[in-house]
């Protein structure tokens, strides 16, 4: 089936930035099972700040080692070649997104980093590129590898593909289409 429209999540999905969140859960004293950023939301201005310069230190390293996920540059030049309109939803920072779409050449229509929405699962941000292209959510697909993308999707009424790195083949079953390895869809 052709989508009117692809957004992907950044990291875990187009890229791989080797973030290791368990050493950033570490360093910030975020427990399992709440989001970094959830954590430090909950926390005094003066500790959140602290968090929120992990975080930012964390995914601007990630970015500077950011690599292509396999198969995943050509799906997405293909379906730029397809006049497919193509987007990005992250909950990473800006300036870290920034950087890795910089060094990798990556470009789309659309980028939405935490400083333009509400972070996934809040789908906000996804809503807001349905509306800026126009075209109805139904028709759309978020594709993404964590259990926040999943959930964005659902709440916003978009198709939920899940790429599957092996780290949480649980939510395999929450999404619509299960992908395992980007070359399979340029066939």
């Amino acid at each position: 089936m052709r989508h009117a429209g692809v957004i992907f999540d950044l990291d875990g999905t187009l890229v791989d930035s080797r973030l290791d969140f368990d050493a950033m859960r570490a360093e910030t004293g975020c427990p399992e099972g709440i989001g970094l950023l959830e954590y430090a939301d909950s926390l005094p201005p003066g500790e959140a700040q602290r968090v929120h310069e992990i975080v930012h230190q964390h995914e601007m390293a990630g970015a500077t080692a950011a690599v292509w996920v396999p198969g995943a540059q050509a799906w997405l030049r293909a379906l730029q070649a397809d006049n497919v309109p193509t987007a990005i939803l992250t909950r990473n920072s800006r300036p870290a997104t920034e950087l890795t779409l910089s060094r990798l050449g990556i470009e789309v229509e659309h980028v939405l980093t935490r400083e333009d929405c509400r972070p996934k699962p809040d789908p906000q941000g996804l809503l807001m590129i349905a509306a800026a292209w126009g075209l109805p959510c139904e028709n759309l697909v978020y594709v993404g590898d964590f259990l926040y993308d999943l959930q964005a999707a659902r709440a916003a009424g978009m198709h939920a593909w899940f790429y599957d790195t092996g780290m949480h083949p649980e939510f395999g079953p929450l999404a619509d289409r299960v992908i395992r390895d980007f070359d399979t869809l340029l066939a």
